[in-house]
């Protein structure tokens, strides 16, 4: 039976079950967290392992069997404190690795510390930083990286962000674990990261491109499908329409349209959810009354049975697509 890593350590494919394939359980900055560590977490680190947990026991509760952390490096990845809160709730959580920007790269990785030689051949040394998160762990925890996260937003395709998403690429060819995205859907730029994998001989339907739920762009989306690739319809109950991001019946019927099509074998369900983190003030997004992790379960998903979407595309979005996502594997 094939495994994938989770953060208690590896599970069968088959027991993954209801999945939500983009959250987030922290997002911490990390300099700030080691010299101000107060600011981070300004009721300490055990109350916030406390209250996630108790978060992530409501999603368990709710029908969910396995949470996808989409939480790279560069976007708050702390998976000391991920373990901790998965030693108190009976969840399977596979954390990612890959780089988070949108352009920057720090002085290390342009100037110090570019490549580095790996079995006598020269190496982006991002594609060795994330093939370590997978084949030994992050941050010498143990815990192995099931997942490989890379972002493309509204700056396009830099150099900075071509050199990841071929990094990512190579990692994903040496280790065989699947990439999941940030697009920005405006720009339709989900295409331009197809393009790159392509080149590097990825198999697309092995990727993610996430945040695909924000269009209602059908002739992108199939696009993006057609080449093989799974979309994430990830940002359920982040419905801000005068910022193009759609309310929840609007994402529904762009589902039901392609549901209809025959696309239900490629498309994943989530919500882009932080359980808690540090950059963002608490009041923003207050009004995002839906914007938590048991709104697909409770809401998204008996809609989309009113819309005329089948109990059976249902199941396929949420457990069989990610289990055959997980199942892909191998180096190639």
């Amino acid at each position: 039976m094939p495994k994938v890593a989770t953060v208690r350590g590896e599970v069968d494919t088959a027991s993954l079950g209801q999945t939500l394939m983009h959250e987030h359980i922290v997002n911490i900055t990390a300099d700030v967290e080691k010299e101000y560590p107060d600011l981070s977490w300004p009721d300490g680190k055990d109350a916030v392992v406390r209250s996630v947990a108790e978060t992530l026991r409501e999603v368990k509760d709710h029908g969910i069997d396995t949470v996808v952390d989409c939480t790279a490096f560069g976007h708050g990845r702390d998976v000391d404190v991920v373990r901790r809160i998965n030693e108190e709730v009976d969840i399977n959580i596979i954390v990612a690795t890959g780089i988070y920007t949108y352009d920057f790269l720090s002085f290390f990785f342009e100037y110090g510390h570019p490549a580095r030689t790996v079995n006598g051949k020269v190496e982006d040394i991002l594609t060795d930083m994330f093939v370590r998160d997978i084949t030994e762990g992050i941050a010498g925890s143990g815990v192995k990286a099931g997942v490989i996260k890379s972002a493309t937003d509204r700056a396009g395709v830099t150099p900075n962000i071509e050199r990841i998403l071929r990094a990512v690429a190579r990692a994903h060819r040496a280790t065989g674990a699947p990439i999941t995205t940030h697009t920005t859907v405006a720009s339709r730029n989900g295409l331009d990261q197809q393009r790159i994998f392509a080149e590097e001989g990825v198999d697309l339907s092995r990727v993610v491109i996430g945040h695909s739920g924000d269009s209602t762009d059908l002739e992108y989306l199939r696009a993006l499908m057609d080449a093989g690739s799974i979309i994430g319809a990830d940002r359920f109950g982040l419905y801000l329409p005068d910022l193009d991001l759609p309310n929840m019946d609007v994402r529904i019927a762009t589902l039901a349209a392609l549901c209809a099509e025959g696309y239900s074998d490629r498309i994943v369900l989530s919500h882009d959810v932080t359980c808690y983190g540090d950059w963002i003030d608490k009041e923003m997004g207050s009004h995002l009354t839906d914007w938590v992790q048991t709104h697909v379960t409770d809401q998204v998903l008996p809609a989309m049975l009113e819309q005329g979407i089948s109990k059976e595309q249902v199941e396929q979005m949420m457990t069989g697509n990610p289990r055959r996502l997980f199942e892909s594997q191998g180096a190639y």
